[in-house]
């Protein structure tokens, strides 16, 4: 009988849902059911969701608190987890950096930079350095007439010209005796100068670039040594120029 039911439906004729009539045209397209079927759908579940929000506020709890009440805000209707206003623990720079690089090629070029640091330093010697604190040199006399009677140049037993000098300062029999080597022009002298000065501030650079590179080693061994399953309490936050400090459980190794 069922087979009978559908052979009689394989033959009726299909009915559609009329259009708009031409006189409507100016209202847009006629509603259809299916169209219906969708709006009243979305319609009643919105009901249902005020509904239910209705309910859960009138059940609240006046004395409920949880901490997410005071560190989240709502900004474009959206909640977002305040953040604390404090320095910065990584700059972009070192993220990068521990993005690419191990902990080994940055200790390479930490070892490199100090062996770089320390020739430049035997060069130089730091003589006339400025950020080198002045030194003092005190001279004693027998008496107050004496002090106004020094004369620095006579008791150094030197040129006048050499008295504000730290180092390369001859005596006068020095000078009398041997010949003078080494640039005199006061051209060439003040190239020398600035040879020198930027020598300093090549020295400076690399002085930084050692340390960056040593907060960075930090890190990223602290990272390496957080992947360890042990108990831990964190003793320093991190920040941009040092790691976090942490300290670990005490176990006996047997």
């Amino acid at each position: 009988m069922s087979s009978f039911r559908k052979a009689l439906k394989s033959r009726q004729r299909n009915h559609h849902e009329r259009s708009q009539p031409g006189f409507r045209k100016q209202l847009g397209l006629l509603e259809k059911k299916k169209d219906y079927k969708l709006r009243a759908d979305d319609y009643h579940k919105k009901q249902n969701t005020l509904a239910a929000l209705r309910k859960k506020a009138l059940e609240k709890n006046p004395d409920e608190f949880y901490f997410k009440m005071i560190s989240s805000a709502l900004q474009d209707g959206v909640h977002i987890i305040k953040k604390p206003k404090e320095q910065e623990e990584v700059t972009e720079e070192q993220k990068k950096m521990m993005r690419t690089q191990d902990i080994n090629y940055v200790e390479m070029k930490r070892v490199a930079e100090v062996k770089k640091i320390e020739r430049l330093k035997g060069e130089l010697h730091l003589l006339d350095a400025e950020s080198k604190p002045k030194n003092k040199h005190t001279f004693f006399v027998d008496s107050k007439k004496e002090v106004q009677s020094f004369n620095l140049a006579d008791h150094l037993n030197t040129a006048p010209e050499l008295v504000d000098r730290v180092y390369n300062r001859p005596s006068l029999r020095t000078l009398e005796t041997k010949r003078i080597q080494g640039a005199v022009d006061p051209r060439a002298l003040g190239k020398l100068a600035k040879q020198r000065k930027h020598q300093y501030k090549i020295l400076s650079q690399r002085i930084d670039r050692e340390k960056k590179m040593f907060v960075i080693s930090q890190k990223i061994q602290t990272r390496k040594d957080l992947q360890d399953k042990f108990k831990k309490v964190k003793v320093k936050k991190e920040t941009t120029s040092s790691a976090a400090i942490y300290k670990f459980e005490a176990k006996r190794k047997r």
